[in-house]
Order: C-alpha cells, then structure tokens, then sequence
C-alpha cells in the first residue's frame, strides 16, 4: 500500500556516523555488480564511489537524531533502482530550495548523463564521507557542496532560513533547506544558467521555475511537489 509523503517542520539535525555493515550490500553483491555493470554501460559518467545511508533514526522536541552507515555506490544505486526494498536504510540527504524574491522556486533538471537524468528537483545529493566531520554528519555542508556543484552559486548568496523542512516518501528522508534570493526568479535562472554554460558537462540540463501547481511536472518526483503544495499554500 503506498503512503502519501508525510512533511514537518523541526529546528535541527544531530546526525552521527556509526559504521556497521549493510546485509543487503552483502547478500545480493552478485546481482548488484551485474546491474552496475550494465549501468556504466549506459552512463560511463558514473562511477562506483562510496555514500552514506541512515539506519537509526528518531524526532523528539523538534530534534531529528540519526545514525549513518557507509556502503558503496553501486549497492545504493541497485537498491533504489530496484523501489528501495526494505533493507533497514533510508537516502536521508539534504537539498536546497531555491525561493526568488517574487516567490517562485526554482528547480533542476538533471543531465541525461547523470543517474537521475530527466527529473526535476532541488540541488541534493546523498550524503557521502567527506561530509562527516568528527562523527558528525554535516548536512549543511552537503548542502552547500551540491548547491555549489550544480548551480555554481555559494550558500552565502542567500538568506538561509533556520531549521529544516523534513519529507518522508518511503525509502527517502529529505531534509529541506530553504534558501531565499534577493533576485526574481528569471534573473537568477539566467545568472545559473550562464554559469552552466562555463561548464564542460554541467550537471543540470536547465533550471526550471515554479511559480504555482500549474508548473507541476511528472517529472518532479514526490517529496519535490510536497514541499512545493506546502510552499504555496503558505503564501
């Protein structure tokens, strides 16, 4: 039975690294190399590099608590292409949402090179190990890593709200930060997309802007038209 994506509001994150093996990655390796064989075929761009997952997670008093595991990329990749099974993980990550000064938010669309080519969503990316620091998992840092690697645009161009929007579809924990422009949505589409333009293969293929449930795109996965619903029933 599917569930609607549940979304709240909580002031901070204290996440932890705690390494422990993942069984799923143990259990199917054979059937998991095979599938990543076939998808470097397809994508050459992709490689087998090393992320984190969470596996222990509670909220209490407006606190998310959670713990980490390291595994590879290939088995994390094989079990979300395979509907994230339960496998005792969740992709907990961080994401940007990009809010102009006129009140749209703006999207990317990732490259047809890239393992999410086609959709629509903020700049995220899954937590890997040099977002930990001293047993801490700093989705903060993620945050302005992806932001900067996508969009070419630093965390400290905008006005970053305190706490984090929390949607959880499923497999996936997203942890949602709001940045807001002083820009209008069009003129910082254009200053993304120029610096887009510099880049020899550039992650996003476009950037896409939301001004109302109108541009919803069935591209835009689940917890991205969510948050957006909330956004703009919010004003």
């Amino acid at each position: 039975m599917n569930q609607e994506p549940r979304l709240f509001r909580i002031e901070r994150l204290e996440l932890t690294f705690a390494p422990k093996a993942w069984t799923f990655a143990q259990d199917r390796r054979a059937e998991i190399d095979a599938f990543f064989a076939e998808l470097q075929r397809q994508k050459p761009a992709i490689w087998n590099g090393r992320v984190l997952l969470l596996y222990r997670q509670v909220v209490s008093e407006g606190v998310f608590r959670g713990d980490y595991l390291e595994t590879d990329y290939a088995s994390f990749s094989a079990w979300r292409a395979w509907g994230m099974p339960a496998a005792g993980v969740h992709d907990c990550f961080g994401s940007a949402a990009l809010i102009s000064s006129d009140g749209a938010v703006l999207l990317g669309v990732m490259g047809a090179h890239t393992a999410s080519g086609g959709l629509i969503y903020f700049p995220a990316g899954t937590p890997d190990p040099s977002d930990i620091a001293d047993g801490r998992v700093d989705l903060e840092a993620s945050v302005a890593r992806e932001l900067m690697e996508e969009t070419g645009c630093a965390m400290d161009e905008f006005t970053v709200e305190p706490g984090w929007t929390t949607v959880i579809d499923r497999g996936l924990m997203v942890q949602i930060k709001t940045l807001r422009s002083v820009e209008t949505a069009g003129a910082l589409r254009a200053r993304i997309l120029a610096r887009l333009a510099q880049e020899k293969q550039p992650e996003l293929a476009d950037i896409r802007i939301v001004r109302g449930p109108r541009d919803f795109d069935p591209a835009m996965p689940s917890f991205v038209t969510t948050f957006l619903e909330r956004h703009f029933k919010e004003g």
